[in-house]
């Protein structure tokens, strides 16, 4: 059984670079021995939280202990650590053997140490026969076993791998995601693994960390990960799901899609609006229509190798993704079936648009850095700062950024069944929520309306 005392800390950790922040106020633990992942999407600060703990990065604030001593500002040499870099960065002058020794050889330890420990690291990544080669005659998969081979030779107790596997085949990446697992088993040393394929670290990981934004979504097991997302960022991110808006009636009864169901949720409380998930692979799909909880048409129905994936209207008018090992042909109609176990219920992260604002005469009001038209009103005098609200439907979205009041750019997208939950991205980095039905597409620049009757002024106290 692993030690499961912690041997990294990491505390607090925040960096900007400019006005952009990068990592938010990030804390972890990681246990001796574990697979950690650190998952999300280009830019969301996985990469910089992992230079920061090589060393190759400084930290704004926060603080990194490894086994309860301080490294923070301690240089890269001497951290107990080695990294293993999306671009393997080996030297092409020394051959394979000369690759791995290099650092055992600055370190002045003995030739014959040297040599046990070569040759011990290249049987385990499987590269006995390869000490002579020239690195450049190897394959990337090669290559890629070498640049671990020479990092694990100086036995650190934390390995360090960014998208290590991003440069290889599908297949050569499969393969060595089950080389690197049993690497780490043999080896039993600490891993801390970036990447942002979530099948990749669903397969590799003993613990999964989710990144968005600089901010940690949500840490767990990859089972835990998959089947208990905490919010709709880490639902949609981990696999596909349908997600759809829900109401909690009562513990145990939800109702989504037009339909009530049983769950096996509790704590909510009653008529409470929450989001749902479900998994695709979850949905029962049959030819008959009696005993069903609902029905549906399908529209498209597509062979992925190991299942079908369809999408189907159903009798409520949401569209709903199915993975089934049989085949339903479009136009025909289907019963469906949702067990309670199958359903996840998350708490809604937010219900409307809501801004800090200032009050700029009786028709006008300030928010998000822009003079906003309001209905006329006397209740509140200029210069008082109050509360702004405004409903994700209300929210106007047009092509052109120039003719909007605000401009902005589609930072995330949300299919919510019947519509799409959008969050738009301002040039000072606010973020504006909107339900719509049309259809946009992430980094698309957007101007921005909001008609005036459809802004609600409320104390900042309400």
């Amino acid at each position: 059984m692993k030690n499961t005392e912690n041997i990294i800390e990491i505390k607090n950790i925040s960096k900007s670079f400019g006005d952009k922040r990068i990592l938010n106020d990030v804390s972890i633990s990681v246990k001796r021995g574990e697979f950690l992942t650190l998952l999300g999407p280009s830019g969301c600060g996985k990469t910089t939280l992992l230079r920061i703990l090589a060393g190759f990065g400084t930290a704004d604030s926060g603080e990194i202990l490894i086994n309860g001593k301080d490294i923070t500002d301690m240089p890269p040499h001497e951290r107990p650590v080695n990294t293993v870099f999306q671009r393997y960065a080996l030297f092409p002058h020394l051959d394979v053997y000369e690759n791995i020794a290099f650092g055992l050889k600055l370190q002045k330890v003995p030739t014959d140490e040297i040599d046990r420990r070569v040759r011990r690291v290249l049987k385990m990544v499987s590269m006995t026969d390869y000490e002579d080669r020239d690195v450049d005659s190897l394959s990337g998969g090669q290559q890629q076993r070498v640049a671990i081979a020479r990092a694990i030779v100086n036995e650190p107790k934390v390995l360090l791998l960014d998208e290590p596997l991003s440069a290889l085949d599908l297949k050569m990446r499969k393969d060595m995601q089950i080389e690197l697992k049993e690497m780490h088993r043999k080896l039993g040393i600490t891993f801390i693994y970036v990447t942002h394929d979530q099948e990749e670290a669903l397969t590799l990981s003993d613990t999964i960390v989710v990144f968005d934004d600089g901010n940690i979504q949500q840490i767990g097991t990859p089972t835990d990960i998959y089947n208990e997302p905490q919010n709709s960022f880490v639902a949609d991110f981990i696999g596909e799901s349908n997600i759809l808006n829900g109401r909690m009636i009562k513990d145990r009864l939800v109702e989504f899609a037009g339909h009530e169901f049983e769950c096996v949720d509790e704590g909510f409380g009653e008529d409470v609006d929450v989001d749902v998930v479900v998994r695709p692979e979850d949905i029962y799909i049959m030819n008959r229509l009696e005993g069903a909880q609902f029905t549906a048409k399908v529209k498209s129905c597509t062979f992925k190798g190991v299942h079908y994936e369809m999408f189907v209207d159903t009798d409520k008018g949401y569209e709903l993704m199915i993975q089934d090992y049989n085949a339903f042909e479009p136009e025909s109609e289907v019963g469906l079936i949702i067990r309670p176990a199958d359903i996840q219920v998350m708490h809604k992260e937010r219900t409307c648009n809501t801004f800090d604002a200032e009050i700029i005469s009786e028709d006008r009001v300030k928010f998000l850095n822009t003079e906003w038209e309001c209905k006329p009103q006397t209740k509140f005098a200029a210069g008082e700062k109050v509360k702004v609200e405004v409903k994700f439907s209300k929210v106007e979205l047009i092509d052109h950024p120039e003719e909007g009041t605000l401009a902005g750019e589609v930072h995330f997208l949300l299919y919510k069944g019947d519509h799409y939950h959008l969050t738009i991205r301002t040039e000072d980095r606010d973020d504006i929520w909107v339900d719509t039905n049309d259809i946009w597409d992430k980094g698309d620049l957007v101007g921005i309306n909001i008609a005036p009757k459809d802004i609600k002024i409320i104390k900042c106290d309400e």
